[in-house]
């Protein structure tokens, strides 16, 4: 299917349409007074708000409307059961801590393909007005009327390479430890910029992005859109990242296989 141009072209125009629905529903709710939070996880602090829902529920009226036919999977309103053999995932606001705080890290995410993974994927940050997608045909940025292509940087040794991750922990003490194996030996570590450290590295200006604990809508909208610009997307052990778990997103293969020895030293397969 995905290298069908005429399927591509009609999922990409149903693509920016979600894309531009969910935007529109959910920036009234940015930084606004009254924005109220629930919290999902007994523990800790997980939040949703009512922008996440709305969001999600513009997004599945608009393949309602044009791919009624297609399965979906939704982090806030689940799974809907499909007979194309292409599932929709979606992911209304990655970054509802950064949402809540007013960061404009935030975004809205896309990502639609078979059982393999995505081959289409968008990373949507409506505040700032830049939207990036990535096809079979390659990977795009979008800024008001400006469009352009996209990729990702050329190799460097790790010692050159900027690091990203959301949070300084990671994910267990030894998920954080394996990260952390991998920043030491890097020129700079930045944390908390949600998906869209994804974008960065898809646009060429950073090398790295690690984390754990993710779920497949998490990863795949990123994983199709750095695939597109050139860069490589897997687990810590080198194997499929499109159901979640820990993720390896690199600008080439060879700061991924850089990366990928120090993060399989600490968790062989």
């Amino acid at each position: 299917m995905k290298n069908d141009p005429i399927l591509t072209a009609e999922l990409t125009k149903v693509a920016h349409l979600m894309a531009d629905a969910a935007g529109e529903v959910i920036l009234p709710y940015f930084r606004s007074a009254d924005l109220g939070a629930d919290n999902k996880l007994e523990g800790g602090y997980d939040p949703v708000t009512v922008a996440d829902r709305a969001g999600e529920a513009a997004m599945r009226a608009v393949l309602a409307e044009h791919r009624p036919n297609d399965a979906i999977l939704g982090e806030e309103l689940g799974t809907k059961a499909g007979t194309t053999g292409l599932t929709w995932v979606l992911d209304p606001i990655d970054g509802t801590r950064g949402f809540v705080s007013g960061t404009p890290t935030w975004g809205v995410l896309i990502a639609v393909g078979g059982e393999d993974g995505p081959f289409l994927g968008i990373v949507d940050q409506p505040y700032i007005g830049e939207r990036f997608i990535g096809t079979p045909e390659g990977a795009v940025l979008i800024r008001g009327d400006e469009q352009r292509s996209i990729q990702t940087r050329a190799a460097r040794p790790l010692s050159e390479a900027t690091v990203f991750t959301t949070f300084p922990e990671v994910g267990s003490k030894e998920e954080g430890a394996a990260f952390h194996a991998v920043a030491q030996k890097a020129l700079l570590t930045r944390y908390g910029m949600d998906c869209y450290a994804y974008a960065l590295v898809a646009s060429g200006q950073v090398d790295l992005v690690i984390e754990a604990s993710l779920q497949a809508y998490d990863i795949q909208g990123p994983l199709a859109l750095i695939q597109a610009a050139g860069g490589i997307v897997t687990d810590w052990n080198g194997g499929p990242a499109h159901n979640g778990g820990r993720a390896l997103a690199a600008a080439n293969p060879e700061i991924h296989a850089e990366a990928l020895t120090i993060l399989r030293a600490q968790f062989p397969s």
